[in-house]
């Protein structure tokens, strides 16, 4: 009878304690990024999920069969209208928002809401990739995409991302805030505070950044105190 030497069953040992460990890593955390209270993946369409999303979002493929009153052809077809060819990819965008509202707002262990990150920019980046430069809403898609990019670390590309949406849209505020936050957050508040001039030249009602601009203000005076 063959044997196995003691290098080769450790070495087999090693490789079936790695594999449990990893199925037991992968329950434990859920693949779909588990989210205590709710269903593992956002395909299903929980109402307290669904009613977060932008109203669009009822009528576009997969949900309109799963949300009450998604099936309403005019409605179907009035936003198939608006956003034309693009609208029939949307669902991935809305799907891209729900994942980052459970990373943001749900999700309390950092691998789960690293998880949910990571899906909501593939959704994001699989919508973005059927966009036309002119869709009335790939500002806001943009913007979306550099705050998942902020939230992972990857300040670069979310500043890509933030700078291409206030080029196809100046006054939209949003950009400019999420950048501002990610500048206090690196203790640069000079370009922080530039960011949001920037932004309220072009959108002088935006509240959350007038918001953003007194809490910046308020910092000084900490920042001084902090250094005598």
């Amino acid at each position: 009878m063959k044997t196995t030497s003691p290098v080769r069953r450790l070495a087999l040992a090693v490789g079936v304690i790695s594999v449990l460990l990893s199925a037991a890593g992968r329950s434990a955390a859920g693949e779909s990024g588990d989210i205590p209270g709710y269903p593992q993946h956002v395909t299903s369409y929980d109402p307290r999920e669904v009613s977060l999303l932008p109203k669009f979002c009822t009528y576009t493929q997969l949900f309109r069969d799963h949300v009450p009153g998604g099936n309403n052809p005019v409605e179907i077809e009035r936003w198939h209208d608006i956003m034309g060819p693009v609208f029939i990819h949307m669902h991935h965008y809305c799907y891209g928002l729900m994942y980052l509202h459970r990373a943001n707002a749900l999700a309390r262990d950092p691998i789960i809401r690293g998880y949910n990150y990571n899906f909501a920019l593939n959704e994001f980046d699989y919508t973005l990739e059927r966009t036309p430069s002119d869709f009335p809403l790939l500002p806001e898609m943009l913007t979306m995409r550099g705050e998942v990019l902020m939230h992972q670390g990857r300040a670069g590309q979310a500043q890509e991302a933030f700078e291409r949406a206030i080029s196809l849209k100046p006054d939209y505020w949003a950009p400019y805030a999420f950048w501002s936050d990610q500048l206090v957050k690196t203790g640069d508040l000079v370009q922080a505070r530039a960011v949001l001039e920037k932004g309220l030249a072009q959108a002088p009602d935006s509240v959350g950044l007038h918001r953003r601009l007194t809490d910046l203000d308020a910092e000084k005076p900490k920042n001084k105190s902090a250094s005598q």
